[in-house]
Order: structure tokens, then sequence, then C-alpha cells
């Protein structure tokens, strides 16, 4: 069974796009800056044991309180 390299690339790239969606959400709620999350897990994505340690130390971490300004 081999598989083809056109589908792997377009696997490789849904997760990309799925990374950088789940790390825009997250990053909005457990980051100050959530655009830089969303690349990196866009780009953590192009190896896949590292998009998942990222995914996993992305929830794992405490969420943000907004500062309050009065």
């Amino acid at each position: 069974m081999s598989i083809n390299t056109t589908l792997f690339g377009q696997l490789i790239l849904a997760l990309a796009i799925i990374m950088a969606i789940v790390g825009y959400y997250l990053g909005k709620r457990k980051t100050q800056t959530p655009f830089l999350t969303s690349c990196l897990g866009f780009f953590s994505a192009l190896i896949p044991p590292v998009a998942l340690i990222f995914l996993i130390v992305l929830v794992l971490k405490n969420d943000v309180q907004p500062t309050r300004s009065h």
C-alpha cells in the first residue's frame, strides 16, 4: 500500500488549517498574542508530533485574565 504524495500534501495542508483555527481560538483565551499562536499552530502542523505537543501545551496552559482599567 503506497500513499500518493499529493494526498499526503493535502492531508498536511488540511491539518495545518485546522491547527491554525484551533490555535487562534485557544490563543485568544490563553495568550496575549492569538495571531502569533495561530501562525505557530499552522507551521507546527508540518511535523504532526510537534503539532500534537503544541496543542497539548496550549490546552493545559492557564487562561489569561483580562486586565481591567478603571
